[in-house]
């Protein structure tokens, strides 16, 4: 019969490592299992953002982030000089994967911390089975670095509570807090979690860690506020996006709910034995993020966006890996079985996220759907897909007859243009749009003004094409009426 106090380390697990462990093999396998998706799926548009910010000059990046993406300045200094080696699909999503090993690596080590070698190995394969660690795992943004910082800071955070007289452990867990202020400007909402774990003893280090750590935060959210015009496409949401945040954290829905309920029983567990604080830690690492992201999004400006939740995926593994290490009799096969059935579940996952439009934007794809004529111009709908067209484009193009600068605009993504779409059209027979969006995107409404213009200028539609999954992209021909 479990009892309360099976999550109760014992002397041997706290004080005596076996000599085989090593975290080693749980980090190369949660690395390689995300990198193994990094050269299917193409780009899409965050992606692409990071290849224009990062093949900026200092001082271009500086200018960038007066205007858009302020909080991403940390993670677009890194790629600056990450990609001095290189930008294709691989090396640029390879920090990513890199930064998925060390969470897994540090998981396996926190759950041995906090009650056996067992738990942290079951909570490292746990998250590098999830469909969501694959993603964003094979994903060049920031999202992977800051669920390692997050891990990072629960784990220092651990080790200095362990020996609160020792210094350098709360210089660490300061530094571990202000990486997870530098990697994502809402990773920090995992922060307030860490005061379930304040004690008397240590209020005064712990609290000046956080402090110092947070400065970061404090400068970016002052960039990000200034900016939040540049997320006004985000709608408000309502309580309801709580019920698919299982689905968000796992990265699949049925798995994602499962865990979910053994996550819950790990913090049950926890707080009826002699880890009540860190139960309440570790639930307010996976119950906080969404709670205070949606309350910011009706205090401040909508800002509800499940990528910036990604936070909450190790947090979810390593809850269920204490759940099932803390089983008396069976553990090792109660954990293989929900291994395994994470994997059976989340397969078609895993499989749509390495597919050829697995980040639902295929440029590739657009690009074979375009069967250029000689003279025949193009016309972007927003012009920042220019940048995946000048990244993936290996073959005659046609004219971009907008297009009036080769660099990207210095205050965003976008593109300086001509101005004039008729004159810019004159003599020609065959125009293609590209726009970001379903057809009816496009050819209804006003949602992208571009294709009124063409319309303008004499052309009718010949032929529409979507990609599969939405918003993707729409690929259009327009010939002179």
């Amino acid at each position: 019969m479990t009892t309360a106090a099976t999550l109760a380390p014992t002397a041997r697990h706290a004080t005596r490592r076996p000599r085989a462990w090593s975290p080693w093999w749980t980090a190369l396998l949660a690395a390689g299992v995300a990198f193994s998706g990094t050269g299917s799926a193409t780009l899409n548009g965050d992606e692409l953002a990071t290849v224009s910010a990062a093949r900026r000059s200092l001082a271009g990046m500086w200018e960038l982030a007066l205007n858009i993406d302020g909080h991403f300045l940390p993670y677009y200094l890194f790629m600056h000089f990450w990609t001095m080696a290189g930008t294709s699909e691989l090396w640029l999503r390879l920090p990513s994967a890199l930064a998925v090993g060390a969470a897994a690596w540090l998981l396996t080590d926190l759950g041995r911390r906090l009650h056996s070698v067992r738990a942290g190995v079951f909570a490292a394969v746990i998250f590098a089975v999830l469909p969501s660690v694959s993603y964003f795992g094979a994903f060049a943004r920031s999202y992977a670095f800051a669920a390692a910082a997050a891990v990072l800071a629960f784990w220092a955070l651990h080790r200095a509570l362990e020996r609160p007289g020792a210094g350098g452990r709360w210089v660490l867990y300061g530094v571990a807090v202000a990486l997870v202020c530098s990697t994502h400007l809402f990773a920090v909402l995992v922060l307030p979690a860490h005061l379930a774990l304040i004690r008397r003893d240590v209020v005064v280090r712990m609290l000046g860690a956080l402090a110092a750590g947070g400065v970061p935060a404090v400068v970016l959210g002052l960039i990000g506020f200034g900016e939040r015009h540049a997320i006004s496409w985000i709608p408000q949401r309502g309580p309801e996006v709580w019920l698919k945040f299982p689905k968000m954290a796992a990265g699949t829905s049925v798995f994602g709910v499962v865990l979910f309920a053994v996550a819950v029983a790990g913090v049950v567990l926890l707080c009826a034995g002699r880890r009540r604080a860190w139960g309440a830690a570790l639930a307010g690492w996976l119950v906080l993020p969404p709670l205070l992201l949606l309350a910011v999004s009706h205090l401040v400006t909508p800002v509800y966006v499940d990528r910036y939740l990604f936070v909450t995926a190790p947090a979810l593994a390593l809850l269920a890996g204490l759940a099932v290490a803390a089983l008396p009799r069976f553990a090792v096969v109660a954990g293989v079985a929900v291994v395994l059935l994470g994997c059976v579940l989340s397969f078609p996952d895993h499989v749509d996220i390495r597919e050829e439009n697995g980040r639902f934007e295929n440029i590739p794809w657009a690009l074979r759907v375009i069967r250029a004529e000689p003279d025949d111009a193009i016309v972007y709908g927003q012009s920042q897909l220019r940048t995946g067209f000048d990244y993936y484009a290996d073959s005659l193009m046609p004219v971009d007859v907008l297009r009036s600068g080769d660099e990207p605009s210095p205050d965003g993504f976008g593109y300086p243009e001509r101005p004039d779409v008729a004159a810019a059209l004159k003599g020609r027979e065959r125009v293609w749009v590209v726009w970001r969006g379903d057809k009816r995107a496009g050819l209804e409404g006003d949602a992208v003004p571009r294709v009124a213009e063409v319309e303008r200028a004499g052309f009718e539609l010949s032929l529409a094409k979507h990609s599969a999954d939405l918003p993707g992209l729409t690929v259009a021909l327009f010939t002179r009426r």
